[in-house]
């Protein structure tokens, strides 16, 4: 959590309001097959429920208070809130197919960038939604990111700033992938984006904006 309850509408309208290029979110699948809004597995954390998202149906989910009375929210309440771009981020080949069945029905191919730390994933939305922005999500990596990412059909990769070096950032750019950093919280981490020349970076803090581009 940065400055809101995270993954939550509140969130979303706090990070548009501030500016941000785009608004991140992560998608999980509830047990009833609806497209949860929310970063981790299980509920524990972020909300006063406990156990994992794809053992409960959407109206217990509904029940739950993610933070500040707020619920936890569905991607189809997101789009209807901001009309920011989007960033989602999906956790496996099931996820991919539903968001793959709303950006066809909803024509968002322009509007929603779709990443995943599972190269899977990626492969699945990039073949299902021709022509979606895709984006490989790394923590730790090897000297095969580069080819990782072009082998399931990636435009970017998104990079753990704490390990991201200058060389990576050459050989990804050389390769014709976009270069993500993530998380952007610090004056340090702030100042070595900018050194990198980085196309973006995530932040839990969309003010944030005043200083750099990035999505929150």
């Amino acid at each position: 959590m940065g400055v809101e309850p995270e993954n939550t509408l509140r969130s979303f309208v706090r990070a548009e309001q501030a500016g941000m290029d785009a608004i991140e979110l992560d998608l999980h699948l509830s047990k009833d097959g609806a497209l949860v809004v929310m970063h981790d597995a299980d509920v524990d954390r972020t909300t006063d429920g406990t156990g994992p998202i794809a053992d409960k149906t959407l109206a217990e989910l509904r029940e739950l208070d993610a933070g500040m009375g707020e619920r936890v929210p569905v991607f189809d309440e997101v789009l209807e809130t901001v009309a920011s771009p989007l960033q989602a981020e999906i956790k496996d080949v099931a996820a991919a197919r539903a968001l793959a069945e709303v950006m066809h029905r909803r024509d968002l191919i322009g509007r929603v960038e779709v990443s995943s730390f599972h190269d899977a994933a990626v492969a699945e939305i990039t073949r299902l939604v021709p022509g979606v922005r895709t984006v490989l999500i790394a923590s730790r990596w090897g000297p095969d990111i580069v080819e990782r990412a072009l082998t399931v059909g990636a435009d970017g990769v998104a990079l753990n700033m704490r390990r991201l070096t200058l060389e990576t950032a050459e050989r990804s750019r050389a390769a014709g992938l976009r270069v993500i950093g993530w998380v952007v919280n610090t004056p340090q981490h702030l100042r070595l984006a900018r050194a990198l020349e980085l196309d973006g970076a995530t932040t839990d803090y969309p003010e944030i904006r005043r200083t750099c581009r990035f999505i929150a």
